[in-house]
């Protein structure tokens, strides 16, 4: 053997091995027990990684490839490698290449038990880069981010867009902006969504069923449920994905991409956020997509931009704060939370708060609710509850089919927990239940009330705001963005605090006991 590839989960990219030669070269790849329960995995993300492992597998396989494959059974074995590194290392003591072939992981701690267990393996190994799927490389982004006092997300984006030509004319932003986000925040108002056309969904064969028994053998006790998995697992599904979303939801994508409806958690977002993660369709031809479509007339430059936004500005922002921060930013907690763990609602959805309890049932049925449900929703209560930020990122590692850990960790730790200090989003996402009253339909049946932070009918999302502002006062004073809210913390008597303060503590007590809110 001359070429000993390792392709991960989230590496389902034949680019990946373009200078493979079948003759004299392999490929590794192990389904392993700590990758499904090092956090506690939602049942269709295990089907979705599986399913598609399998597939890119047979589609090799189908090509004269020869695939060194480590399935995981219904039962678990006496002797079975728990993780990556003890699997490839039993591996290498039957077939020893001249030289593995490593591609970057998409979360460091593989990467470093990976590169732990090849430099004890006394074999030539080399890694390699996913140039495929980003638009920069990380020593690019860490050379823009050099002498910088701060990160800002539009600038990194308007960096990359001028030096890719994307949405620019004459040197200058097509539509005389380079951020429509202003225009992207409506809400539906009382009459709701118009209709939407259903994604395209995923054809079960015996692939799919094959890793759906599986899972539920071995996982039984992990959350969700399989019957609504929908997802695409290999290219070719992920390209007809593609190909709808262009067609049936860019257009109305922008306006309303801030907007929650029901149980609709979803609308016209695209959900090709799974695989584009698992590698298993690319960034430019998403982006190249949506350019056709705004040139042909198909889209306005609303809803492209702020598409494209998500791709070429926030996708590669994330991941150059991953890389370069790594480990050391894992262990961020600016606000100094305590080690509290997301509320038991969080994985069962059992809860009187309306907003809360939709968006859990989304993501219950389905691995995904969309980035408002996410930040808004289930991140903003967190945050004023105070769950500890790292504790939130594992339980959005668990329940997201999307989820990688360069992508998941910035995201939630960062953007959403503020636990980074700002490195990611420069305030804390603070806001009362009248923010979701505002984007959505939940709190007219709610039997809480937005507006009301004390009593026995205060919005939990309301009384926590004040009591989040009120705990941190001092520490976000130097925060210029948060001195009108703090402003208003400071309008309110002591006595109306206090009151604030203990129905904040009788939320946490009832949540830490696991009673219903």
């Amino acid at each position: 053997m001359r070429h000993l590839y390792i392709i991960l989960g989230d590496q389902l990219d034949e680019r990946l091995l373009r200078d493979l030669d079948a003759e004299h070269d392999a490929v590794w790849m192990a389904e392993v027990d700590s990758e499904a329960t090092h956090v506690w995995c939602h049942k269709q993300r295990l089907l979705l990684f599986l399913s598609a492992m399998r597939h890119f597998r047979d589609g090799l396989t189908a090509r004269g490839v020869d695939v060194r494959y480590r399935e995981l059974s219904p039962r678990r074995r006496r002797g079975e490698p728990p993780d990556h590194a003890r699997a490839l290392t039993s591996d290498l003591r039957e077939f020893q290449p001249e030289e593995i072939i490593l591609t970057r992981p998409g979360d460091w701690r593989i990467l470093k038990s990976l590169s732990e267990a090849l430099d004890g393996s006394g074999l030539r190994w080399s890694l390699r880069e996913e140039e495929d799927h980003f638009y920069a490389s990380l020593e690019e982004f860490a050379q823009w981010a050099k002498g910088r006092k701060n990160l800002v997300l539009e600038h990194w984006y308007r960096h990359l867009r001028r030096r890719e030509g994307i949405l620019i004319e004459g040197g200058q932003p097509v539509g005389g902006a380079w951020n429509f986000d202003a225009a992207n925040r409506k809400s539906f108002g009382k009459k709701g969504p118009p209709p939407i056309a259903p994604l395209p969904g995923h054809t079960w064969d015996d692939r799919t069923r094959e890793v759906a028994t599986l899972v539920e053998a071995r996982y039984a006790d992990h959350p969700g449920d399989l019957e609504s998995f929908s997802l695409p697992v290999t290219r070719g599904e992920a390209l007809t994905w593609a190909e709808h979303f262009i067609q049936h939801g860019l257009p109305r994508f922008g306006p309303h991409q801030d907007a929650m409806w029901g149980e609709d958690v979803v609308l016209w977002h695209s959900r090709l956020s799974a695989p584009l993660n698992l590698k298993l369709i690319h960034p430019r031809e998403l982006v190249e997509a949506a350019l056709k479509a705004h040139d042909e007339g198909r889209a306005d430059i609303e809803s492209v931009e702020g598409f494209i936004r998500q791709i070429l500005g926030w996708r590669e922002f994330i991941r150059g704060i991953y890389w370069t921060r790594m480990p050391e930013y894992a262990e961020s907690n600016a606000l100094e939370c305590e080690d509290r763990r997301v509320p038991s609602f969080f994985w069962t959805g059992e809860t009187d708060m309306s907003c809360v309890a939709a968006s859990m049932r989304g993501l219950i049925r389905h691995g995904y609710v969309h980035h408002i449900h996410r930040l808004m929703v289930l991140g903003l209560f967190s945050q004023q509850l105070g769950v500890h930020p790292y504790r939130f990122h594992e339980w959005h590692m668990a329940m997201y089919l999307d989820a990688v850990d360069w992508v998941s960790l910035p995201n939630a730790l960062g953007m959403s927990q503020f636990g980074d200090g700002g490195i990611v989003g420069s305030k804390p996402y603070a806001a009362t239940g009248k923010y979701i009253k505002r984007m959505s339909n939940y709190c007219g049946a709610c039997r809480y009330r937005p507006d009301e932070a004390t009593g026995d009918q205060a919005c939990p999302f309301t009384t926590l705001y004040w009591d989040f502002l009120d705990r941190h006062r001092d520490r976000l004073a130097t925060n210029q963005r948060m001195t009108l809210q703090l402003k208003n913390v400071q309008r309110k008597d002591e006595t109306t605090l206090e009151d604030i303060r203990a129905r904040a503590r009788w939320l946490r007590d009832r949540i830490d006991a696991e009673e219903r809110i």
